[in-house]
């Protein structure tokens, strides 16, 4: 295939991408404004500038629109180590994702008072679990696990991930991302049996007051 033939579906698809987020972004700002049972398609055209049309060739509706967006945001978030290509032990970006919730935690009470966390919570669940999964694969510690143990494994820690991501955010976020970074994998790497040098003694928790 030519360079010139190439350029069209690039911009093409740039402009779907472009589209998408500011649907997006127009969603994400009325959730801060009301519940998400109020706002309906034409709030979303209104504030984005979009058409209805165009809108459609994307989305269902608001609902579809909403959770595409989530899953997108944690299928990046789940696949950021393998992209990054991080050579640590970690299994999961835990400091970089909750150093991004901490700054929307007024979007996360919203989406609590709107009804909407249990859908992200489940789409955030699956796409953790398969990132750890994939993670759990690639780091030599776990290749003595049986495959089909280690998706287990993955499901409980993405779990075990989402439960201390919560706690933190309800109790006012305790402790750095860096340090609830450190305490998972703490914990991750002595459930599997290999607990990484220093392990969770090592955090400094008391030095920091919390």
């Amino acid at each position: 295939m030519s360079r010139n033939s190439k350029a069209p579906r690039q911009k093409r698809k740039q402009r779907i991408e472009r589209t998408r987020e500011v649907l997006g972004d127009a969603l994400v700002g009325l959730i801060h404004e009301k519940p998400f049972e109020e706002i309906t398609v034409q709030d979303v055209l209104d504030r984005a500038g979009v058409g209805r049309s165009t809108f459609y060739v994307h989305f269902r509706d608001k609902n579809d629109l909403f959770l595409s967006d989530v899953d997108e945001f944690f299928e990046q978030m789940a696949t950021l180590l393998q992209r990054r290509e991080d050579s640590s032990n970690r299994v999961a970006p835990v400091r970089e994702l909750f150093a991004h919730l901490a700054d929307v935690r007024t979007f996360y009470s919203a989406l609590v008072a709107s009804g909407r966390i249990h859908d992200v919570l489940e789409l955030a669940q699956g796409n953790l679990a398969r990132g750890i999964a994939q993670r759990l694969d690639d780091r030599f510690q776990a290749s003595r696990i049986p495959a089909e143990q280690r998706t287990a494994i993955a499901q409980a820690f993405a779990g075990a991930l989402l439960s201390m991501l919560t706690w933190w955010i309800d109790h006012g976020t305790p402790g750095s991302p860096e340090q609830m970074d450190e305490l998972y994998h703490s914990l991750v790497w002595a459930g599997i049996g290999d607990e990484p040098p220093g392990g969770a003694l090592a955090l400094g928790w008391s030095r920091a007051g919390w």
